[in-house]
């Protein structure tokens, strides 16, 4: 399928922290000619009236003066208000330029993609060894707060405008996560996120492993060559990683793609808001790869990470392991505003479906091997700002709890009641890393945990999900 020389891109969520990334993509889109119905070239002449006067009645009667740019801008992030799609919306110069770099793979900040979600600031995912994720954000954590300040009612622009900063200064972030009773709090310095996208190795047993952080212009050409490498090495077996990748553009997604998917077979369906589709179909390998695949997924895959699951599981006879993914089934693409302003309009134009038609949107893809990581991955930073000791039961110690045990530490319970078996546990923890032994969590010993537990989710031989993928990989192994 072609858009007509257009670049298109899924990225999930309106804005990322970083300074913004990828999301859709395109310039100067020309309209779907075949898709779309033109309801009119611009506003009636009654419609015209009607917003000059409430502009003049604004602009003479209002308690203190307006400037007639913050208005306009206030029309136009209402117009986007009422489409309610976290997917569409207005970016303004600095939001445009920072996206267009993004897409080239290029940004500085925290580091996570954001989406607007009931209205809440929610991240999508944190992009992979960035501020966000060493911190110990996470998908689906609803950001509350910045510097004190509630993000309750804003619109994702202005969250994320609160959220940016320059390199090196610190930001303080308030973080609702599900499951967890209390609110956590995170102290992020922003800094230049790791640009690179495509990461190979090869595992033992002549097994590759490509992860792949996000989809930007290069990653086709990067991850061409990974392969390329890897086979030439008698590649066995092939590791694809997406996890807590939240997409990229759409024709990066394709070219890749067609490296694993048969000549004629689908690849993913377009629909329009017609009705009609449009077909990806391959133009790449001439037979399915003479090696098995596995993709590793978790709920911060998303969009054109999506995309290639589906369609190496649908046409490639891929297997997918891990968690469900986010679940984000539209296409978006970009439009020049004004060549004199920069701004840019991104606007979700159609869905996009699976080889098989499915619309995973807002519901995901299961993984054909359904494994979690274990508890003490999902650990919330532990509070700085008081000390957990004997007889307490919270939220808290339960963490504390999930941590000591996760990194090796044995404790007789995980229900946040700190028993003596805890403290004990606490106090081994103490002596191994040499601070003082009180067998009291104080904010030293926090420090410590949060650290140990960093080092050992990081650490290849905890992660389940990746031992699961290798599993079923040798299984298919000839």
């Amino acid at each position: 399928m072609s858009f007509k020389g257009r670049t298109v891109a899924l990225m999930v969520g309106s804005a990322i922290v970083l300074s913004s990334l990828l999301t859709v993509a395109v310039m100067n889109v020309p309209a779907l000619s075949g898709h779309v119905n033109a309801t009119g070239t611009g506003f009636s002449s009654q419609q015209m009236q009607k917003l000059n006067s409430v502009l003049h009645t604004i602009e003479s009667n209002y308690i203190e003066p307006v400037e007639r740019e913050k208005l306009l801008s206030g029309a136009l992030d209402g117009m986007f208000a009422v489409l309610k799609d976290p997917y569409s919306t207005y970016m303004r110069r600095s939001e445009a330029t920072s996206f267009n770099e993004s897409v080239e793979g290029e940004f500085t900040g925290i580091g996570a993609e954001v989406s607007l979600e009931d209205g809440a600031v929610t991240v999508v995912s944190p992009i992979k060894n960035s501020p966000a994720e060493k911190a110990g954000l996470q998908p689906k954590d609803v950001l509350l707060t910045v510097d004190g300040e509630s993000l309750d009612g804003k619109t994702l622009t202005e969250a994320v405008s609160k959220i940016r900063g320059p390199k090196g200064s610190t930001v303080k972030i308030e973080v609702k996560r599900p499951g967890h009773e209390q609110v956590m709090v995170f102290q992020i310095k922003r800094d230049k996120v790791d640009l690179e996208t495509v990461y190979p190795s090869m595992l033992e047993g002549n097994i590759g492993y490509i992860e792949l952080r996000q989809y930007s212009a290069n990653t086709a050409e990067r991850f061409e060559k990974a392969l390329k490498e890897l086979e030439a090495k008698q590649m066995k077996g092939l590791i694809i990683d997406v996890r807590n990748n939240p997409g990229g553009v759409l024709d990066t997604v394709k070219q890749m793609t067609e490296h694993f998917v048969p000549v004629g077979k689908p690849i993913l369906q377009i629909e329009y808001r017609d009705k009609k589709r449009d077909v990806y179909k391959s133009k790449g390998a001439k037979d399915v790869k003479p090696y098995p695949i596995a993709v590793l997924t978790n709920k911060g895959s998303a969009s054109a990470s999506e995309i290639m699951a589906a369609a190496l599981q649908e046409s490639a006879g891929a297997i997918l392991v891990g968690d469900n993914t986010f679940g984000k089934g539209t296409v978006q693409s970009s439009h020049l505003v004004s060549k004199n302003d920069g701004d840019l309009i991104k606007l979700t134009i159609a869905k996009w479906l699976t080889p098989e038609g499915k619309w995973i949107h807002e519901k995901g893809i299961e993984p054909d091997v359904k494994v979690a990581q274990p508890s003490y991955f999902q650990a919330a930073p532990i509070p700085k700002d008081k000390t957990l000791k004997l007889n307490l039961t919270s939220a808290d110690v339960a963490n504390v709890q999930h941590i000591l045990k996760g990194i090796g530490y044995s404790v007789d319970r995980v229900d946040g009641y700190f028993s003596p078996d805890t403290k004990v546990a606490v106090e081994k923890f103490q002596r191994d890393h040499h601070v003082p032994v009180t067998g009291e969590v104080n904010k030293l010993t926090a420090e410590k945990l949060e650290q140990a537990v960093i080092k050992a989710i990081r650490d290849p031989k905890n992660d389940a999900q990746l031992d699961a993928a290798i599993k079923a990989v040798q299984k298919e192994i000839r």
